[in-house]
């Protein structure tokens, strides 16, 4: 099993996969493991090869109890994992925290991405819009079990699980560690890319479903603004998780922007689709 290491010493965990295409770095959302991306990586390996890796606190990385979470942080790791792979350069797509993630890797690095795709995710406090208090409370309740049923319809539509009842590697990694768990929180929390955004100089492509209340979907025009030059796709009834539940017509929008197709068009809604 592949580690890299951390500046500070601790071990990454990471996997590489796929045919010899150019390299795509996935970045998973906050504490979530490498797996976030299990039922969509596969799309991407006939044009890519993919890395994925397990941030620290998650799966098999290492779990420091110290002050070593924030998103340049974690794209610092994303880094070391880069280099120990041996990757000069890759193309870069970040989901919800991952996207945050993503934008200090290219801001600060813009000579280690080739292509950026940012997807239901934010600038971050104070520019950014948050979500409601009624979700922060239905989230953070006594009830575990209700905590995540309330998680789960932010990431899916109901017709979706009713069809595909997991498991579900989009809502936490079980294994963490509580201290792992609230300095991810934070981590996410603390995150602000505003002044950064503008240094972003790779072509960037930003996704976000409509229907998404966890990372609202205004926050999308906001970073396609900010961004010089920047597409924004917005996926007809799409929430959180819209990469995996409309992954029929969101990897195909991706792989089309990173394989440099001139043009982004809008992707086509299921009612569309069924003609």
């Amino acid at each position: 099993m592949p580690f890299a290491v951390a500046a500070d010493g601790a071990a990454l965990y990471y996997e590489v996969h796929g045919a010899g295409g150019p390299p795509l770095l996935l970045l998973s959302g906050q504490a979530n493991s490498h797996r976030w991306w299990d039922s969509v990586r596969a799309g991407f390996e006939g044009d890519f090869t993919t890395v994925v890796m397990d941030y620290r606190g998650t799966g098999a990385s290492d779990r420091p109890d110290t002050d070593s979470y924030s998103t340049p942080g974690f794209a610092r790791d994303a880094l070391a994992v880069l280099d120990h792979a041996g990757i000069g350069r890759a193309h870069v797509y970040g989901t919800s925290m991952g996207g945050r993630v993503a934008q200090w890797l290219a801001a600060d690095h813009p000579e280690r991405v080739d292509r950026l795709v940012l997807g239901c995710t934010s600038p971050g406090a104070p520019h950014g819009i948050e979500r409601g208090p009624g979700i922060r409370r239905a989230l953070a309740g006594p009830d575990p079990e209700a905590a995540r049923q309330a998680l789960l319809d932010l990431m899916y539509t109901p017709s979706w699980t009713a069809r595909h009842p997991g498991p579900f590697h989009t809502l936490g990694d079980p294994s963490m560690p509580g201290h792992a768990r609230r300095r991810h929180l934070r981590a996410s929390s603390e995150h602000n890319a505003w002044g950064a955004l503008p240094r972003i100089s790779a072509p960037t492509l930003v996704v976000h479903g409509t229907d998404d209340r966890f990372n609202p979907t205004a926050n999308a025009p906001l970073l396609a603004e900010r961004v010089p030059g920047a597409r924004l796709e917005l996926i007809p009834g799409g929430r959180h998780a819209y990469f995996e539940e409309f992954a029929d017509v969101t990897t195909p929008l991706v792989l089309d922007f990173l394989r440099g197709g001139e043009e982004v068009r809008p992707p086509a809604s299921r009612a569309e689709q069924a003609g």
